[in-house]
């Protein structure tokens, strides 16, 4: 499979995941998260819900990867000192985020006691800033994301002995 075969591949799985993962993903979580009015009735434990928002805490960040790795395995393909740095702080941020919405989904499953009564402990009204807190680290990182894609998905490598010869016949 020659390189542009396989960045061709790499931006087929990076552009639809970066639109659909990082840019509706979002809302569709916040839509499902706001929906329901009574959160804590239908929670038994806190381990219970711990039990079910691990997993896919964990899933929605393998998915939220996607894009990062593309990144990635694109600077595999074509080496460039001035992107990698880029690249490092895309997988930095992103890590900072993966962490902030784990902290964030463990305060979250601090608003109910355990037995279905709310309550708020200050643990949980300090996690309530940080959706805030991942805003502001995931706007540079989409930002940063979506200009280095761009730049590796529209990159021209033909070289000087590659380039097409002009026709001769042509007047």
């Amino acid at each position: 499979m020659t390189r542009l075969a396989v960045r061709a591949l790499l931006a087929a799985v990076f552009w639809p995941s970066l639109f659909f993962f990082w840019f509706l993903g979002p809302f569709v979580f916040l839509l499902l998260s706001t929906t329901s009015s009574e959160v804590c009735p239908r929670l038994e434990t806190r381990a219970e819900f711990l039990d079910g928002a691990i997993p896919l805490l964990a899933a929605q960040d393998l998915v939220y990867a996607i894009p990062v790795l593309c990144l990635v395995l694109w600077q595999r393909l074509l080496p460039e000192p001035a992107r990698a740095r880029h690249i490092v702080t895309c997988v930095k941020l992103f890590a900072i985020a993966t962490a902030i919405g784990a902290l964030w989904a463990y305060g979250s499953s601090l608003m109910c006691d355990g037995y279905g009564r709310p309550f708020f402990s200050p643990v949980w009204q300090w996690t309530s800033y940080l959706p805030m807190v991942g805003i502001a680290i995931n706007v540079p990182l989409y930002v940063l994301t979506f200009s280095l894609g761009r730049a590796y998905s529209t990159h021209e490598d033909v070289s000087a002995g590659d380039a097409a010869q002009p026709d001769r016949n042509v007047p």
